[in-house]
């Protein structure tokens, strides 16, 4: 009878070798069949522009049209055009997915074009060539629960825009994610009649952006993890000239520190990380009651257009914020440096170190209003008042900083409340 260190013992060894041996084949062999199961599901995505197209073309006042539960993929643009009362809708978020990620035919993932009352609701785009979801010239547009995607680390090849109504009136986005985009995930630009609520987005350049828009509410939003949360922008060489009567209230605008991925030329690409909000050229703009919190360089930054270096033909813009009023926030940081990667952040260094201001106004007045000390009166005056640790700079950028001021005095007044936009469902 063999020993306990003999050939019993070796026997042992070699069947726990043989073990072992058929226990790691059998995880390879699991690991392959679950390998070449990804790739079947991969290949057998179903390509759902042809039938999706088909079903956006032959709507008609009333229809619903049902995306189905799963991945899908689509090798190009699908279009709407013309249709009135039409809900596009897919089983929720993340449960419908369409992807466009080797998109062969046209730039958008969805564009919807000279509709009224169209509603985009319960599903998920991802990774188109250019916008994901673009709308123009349409009265009534309602993006309910929809996620817009660029999967994949944030870079300049993704598109622009992932939910984008332009030249709109009656806009909703409630529910909605932006995620990736190299200008703006949420962007509603010349538009009339805005409401942005509830919505979420990260890794984008801007995460919401109001451009040369009037009657807008940005509000219950969360925007982290941009280069700049929210911004309002009035800009030049656009059909509609001047945005106004905007609200940005109730939101929490935090960690946006992340760098700048537009692409070199775009108007963007002078936002520097660290930024919470931006009031760029645009009058009649109420800050207020928001959480603004952690971002490292401008928390809430009023300036003219003239800070962008742009030459500016157009000679109907104005170039100047005006009747700004930033009332009810709570500001927080760490004590940290502004960015370095941009010649603003660099500057505030070079004032302020790591005490960096929350509240800056550039200190550029439109010289036609303003007093000899820059200041307007009436419904153009610039009001900051009441807010939670609200530190404050004038950087006096039209003399050459060189009256730099932390007084906020000057500026400690109210405007009426703006009125919420008037929105109707028809």
């Amino acid at each position: 009878m063999p020993t306990a260190n003999g050939s019993l013992c070796r026997y042992s060894e070699k069947s726990l070798s043989s073990v072992l041996t058929q226990l790691i084949f059998m995880r390879t062999l699991a690991t392959l069949a679950c390998l070449l199961a990804s790739v079947q599901v991969l290949f057998a995505q179903k390509d759902l522009r042809k039938e999706l197209q088909t079903q956006f073309i032959m709507a008609q006042p009333g229809d619903t049209i049902h995306l189905p539960a799963g991945t899908y993929v689509s090798s190009g643009a699908i279009s709407m055009d013309e249709k009135e009362n039409v809900v596009i809708r897919g089983a929720g978020m993340d449960k419908t997915i369409i992807s466009f990620k080797n998109q062969t035919d046209g730039a958008e993932g969805f564009r919807i074009d000279n509709s009224k009352n169209i509603t985009l609701m319960d599903f998920t785009l991802q990774d188109a060539k250019g916008d994901l979801i673009k709308v123009m010239n349409t009265d009534g547009i309602f993006m309910v629960n929809v996620k817009a995607e660029w999967t994949g680390k944030p870079k300049a090849s993704n598109g622009a825009y992932a939910l984008y109504p332009v030249s709109c009136s009656r806009v909703v986005i409630d529910g909605c994610e932006a995620i990736g985009a190299s200008d703006a995930g949420i962007y509603v630009g010349q538009s009339h009649n805005i409401v942005v609520k509830n919505s979420k987005a990260y890794h984008n350049v801007a995460g919401i952006e109001i451009e040369n828009s009037t009657m807008a509410d940005v509000y219950n939003c969360e925007a982290w993890e941009n280069t700049g949360g929210i911004l309002v922008f009035d800009l030049p060489d656009l059909p509609k000239k001047a945005g106004g009567n905007v609200r940005v209230f109730n939101n929490n605008v935090h960690h946006n520190n992340y760098k700048n991925f537009a692409p070199k030329g775009n108007v963007v690409g002078f936002v520097p990380p660290g930024t919470g909000v931006i009031v760029l050229a645009t009058s009649q703009v109420e800050v207020f009651d928001n959480d603004i919190l952690f971002n490292q360089t401008f928390s809430t930054a009023i300036v003219s257009y003239l800070v962008t270096e742009r030459p500016i033909n157009d000679k109907e813009y104005d170039p100047y914020p005006k009747g700004v009023y930033v009332h009810g926030n709570r500001y927080d940081r760490e004590r940290t440096a502004p960015t370095f990667k941009h010649k603003m952040g660099l500057l505030a260094f070079k004032l302020f170190r790591k005490d960096v201001p929350h509240i800056w106004w550039d200190g550029i007045p439109d010289t036609r209003f303003a007093n000899e000390q820059g200041q307007y009166s009436g419904e153009q005056r610039i009001c900051i008042r009441e807010n939670k640790n609200g530190t404050f700079c004038d950087l006096d950028a039209a003399n050459d900083f060189k009256a730099v001021s932390t007084d906020v005095s000057p500026y400690d007044c109210a405007q009426p409340a703006l009125k919420a936009a008037k929105f109707t469902a028809n």
